[in-house]
């Protein structure tokens, strides 16, 4: 593992912990915990989480965790993810394998065998799999990309050699602070990208590899319409023009915006923080845009 990469799983777990210190599930949130949806019960396990005060179908968003490829689970999303429930939607919050020891295609496997299980337990969580939604954030986003970009091109989930049957196209995804464009060279100045690409990528970035982690050759016009955002002091906010040029290309529906504050500063993923004011109106306005398509 590079230092890239331990660094990354030090300094976000200190953030996430002091972010979220002193929350706890809320009265109104019914909670079903650490579902195993594939074979690792460490790995790969998920949490589902529906308001109370719901019953029967409904809309349902499927989370995709961030931190680099190499860190997170669910358990740093719960409240971020419980936070959605409230609004009125069935939440799935998963875990996926991490690199450098599950290197690519682990996420994006379980990414889809995520999606896959939504649609067999439907009836079990009361998912509504005609409204089905998903957030993906930082390296998340570009997971779900590369899902998206399963469910409608043929050719790309053909190069996919990992056993999942069932595809499920949401209806609307959104792609917070993402990762949408992913290079490799021998400029000192992108030095951290490209060691943490030796750690995600078995060859450390092929043209070949690229070409499976980057959706500019695999995007088209089916891809689903984004809420694509980002902050002011988000460090990957230079990505945002790559993504809406490619949805510009392919007339591929978004709403893209860039969230400002003159009372806090809002960095990287500061929607996660449920306890910020900006994070509200972020998340409010997410699941508006997700009950527009209902």
């Amino acid at each position: 593992m590079s230092y890239i990469s331990e660094t990354l799983r030090t300094r976000f777990g200190e953030t996430d912990t002091l972010r979220d210190k002193g929350l706890t599930t809320p009265g109104d949130i019914q909670r079903f915990d650490n579902i195993v949806y594939g074979e690792d019960p460490v790995s790969q396990i998920l949490d589902v989480y529906r308001p109370k005060n719901e019953t029967g179908l409904l809309p349902v968003i499927v989370s995709v965790h961030g931190g680099g490829w190499v860190y997170g689970d669910k358990e740093r999303y719960q409240f971020y993810c419980m936070n959605l429930a409230q609004r009125g939607f069935a939440v799935i919050n998963f875990t996926y394998r991490l690199a450098p020891e599950h290197k690519f295609p682990c996420g994006l496997e379980d990414t889809c065998r995520t999606f896959e299980w939504a649609g067999k337990h439907a009836s079990e969580y009361g998912f509504d799999m005609d409204h089905l939604f998903a957030a993906g954030d930082s390296a998340g986003a570009n997971l779900l990309e590369l899902y998206c970009a399963a469910c409608i091109n043929t050719d790309y989930r053909s190069r996919l050699a990992f056993p999942v049957k069932d595809y499920y196209l949401p209806k609307a995804v959104a792609l917070n602070c993402g990762v949408h464009v992913i290079t490799v060279s021998e400029d000192p100045d992108d030095r951290f990208n490209t060691l943490l690409m030796a750690d995600y990528l078995e060859g450390k970035g092929t043209a070949g590899e690229l070409r499976m982690v980057n959706i500019s050759d695999v995007i088209t016009k089916d891809f689903p319409p984004a809420y694509i955002m980002t902050a002011e002091e988000d460090f990957l906010k230079f990505q945002l023009p790559a993504v809406v040029g490619m949805f510009l290309k392919n007339n591929i529906p978004f709403t893209a915006k860039c969230f400002t504050s003159s009372s806090e500063k809002l960095g990287h993923v500061f929607h996660l923080n449920i306890r910020s004011e900006a994070a509200r109106l972020c998340n409010d306005e997410e699941c508006a845009f997700f009950r527009s398509f209902l």
